[in-house]
Order: C-alpha cells, then sequence, then structure tokens
C-alpha cells in the first residue's frame, strides 16, 4: 500500500504542475510516468551523495521519458510533448533543457518522498546535507 500511496502521489503532484503550467491538461501517460519516476527516486539510496542522487534521477528520468516518448509520442501517435523546436533535442522526445529541470525537480521529489516515508510510514527522519560532517578532533 505504501508503494501505491507514492505512486499515486508523485502521479498527482506532477499532473496538477503540468495543468497548472501546461494551460490547463495533462495526459495519463504523464500520471502513469510521474507516479514511476517518483517511486524509483524515493528507491534511490540515501547513502548516495545528494548531488549525485539528483543527477541518476535526472538520467533515468529523461531515459523514461524517451521510452514513454517513443511509445506514446511516436507509436500510439498520441502527440503529448514534442521537443522538435527545442536545441539538443533526440526524436523531438528528450532535450537538454529537460534534463536541467528534471535534475532540479528530483530534489523536490527526494525530499517530499523522505519526508512522506517520515511522517507517514514511520521511516526514519531525514537529514539533507551536500557537504559531508567533518568531525571535529579533540585534543
Amino acid at each position: 500500500m505504501k508503494y501505491l500511496f507514492l505512486f499515486l502521489i508523485g502521479g498527482f503532484i506532477y499532473g496538477a504542475f503540468e495543468v497548472a503550467f501546461k494551460g490547463g491538461d495533462t495526459h495519463i501517460s504523464m500520471f502513469v510516468l510521474s507516479g514511476l519516476c517518483f517511486l524509483i527516486i524515493g528507491a534511490l539510496s540515501k547513502k548516495m551523495h545528494l548531488l549525485l542522487r539528483m543527477l541518476t534521477g535526472a538520467v533515468i528520468i529523461t531515459a523514461l521519458e524517451f521510452i514513454s516518448g517513443i511509445i506514446v509520442n511516436i507509436w500510439l501517435e498520441q502527440a503529448v510533448w514534442d521537443y522538435s523546436d527545442m536545441p539538443l533535442n533526440v526524436m523531438g522526445q528528450i532535450c537538454l533543457w529537460f534534463t536541467i529541470a528534471w535534475f532540479f525537480l528530483t530534489f523536490v521529489g527526494i525530499v517530499l518522498d523522505n519526508l512522506l516515508k517520515w511522517r507517514l510510514f514511520g521511516g526514519e527522519r531525514p537529514e539533507f546535507r551536500i557537504r559531508k560532517r567533518v568531525k571535529k578532533q579533540t585534543a
């Protein structure tokens, strides 16, 4: 149930975000893709450096966006998105600018996932550090 809940949260939040910023519409494939991405981001090791988690998340999201774009936009001809007019795009399905956006959005996903797991499911209290703690030496 925990993972179903997190999947639904990821899908609904991104869907609402897309509706708010795209002018009132989204596609069911975006719900499924964002729910899956939210689960994967949440599964990234907490032992990884935060920036590495963000980079890994951005790469995973971009890869899944490419795969789903091939299926939804090209094979099924749904035309949900098209980055053809953007620089550094691949087949109009992914582009560098959105990979950069996914990098920063992954941070939001990491924080939200950790907070939800802590508050709702009794997980460990989240702690976010970019730098390692330096242990003080005692004389």
